[in-house]
């Protein structure tokens, strides 16, 4: 179940709230007992990955290692 950040707009708290992406776009409650609260914009990679640079060999379809 995917998990979204929150922060309260209030307190200044952050935090998390699992909950199906059907209701991604739902309200949450702060921990702290204020409904003020904004979601976040996550900058998860997909599949948990940092991105990785591109290989610098030079050259076509592989990397420049098998093509002459």
């Amino acid at each position: 179940m995917p998990r979204y950040e929150f922060r309260c707009r209030e307190c200044g708290t952050t935090f998390e709230v699992s909950r199906p992406m059907a209701r991604a776009g739902d309200a949450a409650d702060c921990p702290h007992g204020h409904d003020d609260t904004v979601r976040l914009l996550s900058t998860v990679a997909v599949g948990g990955r940092a991105a990785a640079p591109a290989p610098s060999g030079g050259g076509g379809c592989c990397g420049g290692g098998c093509c002459s």
